[in-house]
């Protein structure tokens, strides 16, 4: 395993699917959510380690698929998610040469997560959190959800903002009637990017990260497009008649991106002029991109050797403690 020049490869966005926990969902859930891919979701060995062979990945930190717990009933959310971390516990425990995780958190419960999260990185050994959309249509900057923010930066644990099909008011204003022709509009084609994205610039604005300026959060495929507008929402943002605040100063102090399902060379470049070297991390976002996409891409990169160990390993030891 392992790149040509012998750097270990650990891949931090890599899915799998709970049946207990995806019994909960609706079915459009289930179908938007995996579709063909629900096999490769629910094999946890096999033919997942078979396939991180053949791509030479070394480790992949497993996070449940959207919507994962967000979409909950909040009167048994916190006992389906311990429920299912604790799988997770089993499932890593079985190979931990190969799997790390990152914990799912009963946010339609907020008071459980806090809690939660600290029993999974104190307990099961988990490595942070993973967010995904929208929690019944609350975005997660809501002041509910900062006691999660606190214990996240005392734990000293990233939270990772995942994407989910997004709330229905907006899929039925912004998207139709082009859903049903092209259903990855919703997802990875526009409706991840777009969530994503503001729920990050949300969570700038709400002062959350500056109340606890040492939380981590992580946004995938190479940052949902604000490494590329960073200047331009920063400088909007700074004109008269707005809230003093330095949009690019928190967004560099406290976010990470990682590569997941984004395999761009421009978009590398933009993100590294951007971020830097230390602030991106190496996903594939499997199964829902082949892992060998992934591996093929971040080997051919023109990038020295320094800053491509930090991306594909050293970023992830410092910050995951893998």
């Amino acid at each position: 395993m392992a790149t040509s020049t012998g750097e270990q490869v650990i891949a931090i966005e890599e899915h799998y699917w709970d049946p207990n926990l995806v019994a909960q969902y609706a079915e459009a859930d289930k179908i938007g959510g995996a579709g063909k891919l629900r096999p490769k979701l629910e094999d946890l060995y096999d033919e997942r380690i078979a396939e991180m062979d053949s791509a030479g990945i070394d480790i992949q930190v497993l996070s449940h698929g959207a919507p994962s717990t967000q979409r909950l009933d909040p009167s048994s959310a916190a006992e389906i998610t311990r429920a299912a971390n604790d799988r997770l516990k089993e499932i890593v425990d079985e190979r931990p040469d190969r799997f790390a995780a990152f914990a799912n958190l009963p946010t339609p419960d907020p008071e459980a997560c806090a809690d939660e999260l600290e029993r999974c990185v104190d307990k099961l050994g988990f490595k942070g959190a993973m967010i995904h959309g929208l929690t019944h249509g609350v975005f997660f900057d809501d002041p509910r959800f900062w006691p999660i923010f606190e214990r996240a930066q005392a734990l000293d644990v990233p939270l990772y903002m995942h994407p989910a099909v997004p709330d229905p008011t907006v899929v039925e204003r912004y998207y139709q009637p082009y859903v049903k022709d092209f259903p990855a509009l919703l997802n990875a084609g526009w409706g991840f990017t777009v969530e994503t994205a503001t729920q990050c610039i949300r969570l700038v604005l709400s002062g959350v990260l500056d109340k606890y300026p040492e939380t981590k959060i992580m946004v995938g495929h190479l940052g949902e497009g604000l490494p590329f507008l960073l200047w331009r929402i920063d400088h909007a943002l700074s004109r008269p008649g707005n809230k003093p605040l330095s949009f690019r100063e928190v967004f560099s102090r406290n976010f990470y991106i990682t590569t997941s399902g984004n395999f761009s060379d421009p978009a590398m470049v933009c993100s590294l002029q951007e971020m830097g070297a230390d602030r991106i991390l190496f996903s594939v976002d499997w199964p829902f991109v082949p892992n060998g996409l992934a591996t093929d891409w971040i080997e051919r990169l023109q990038l020295n050797a320094e800053d491509k160990a930090k991306i594909l390993n050293g970023n992830a030891k410092r910050l995951l403690k893998i």
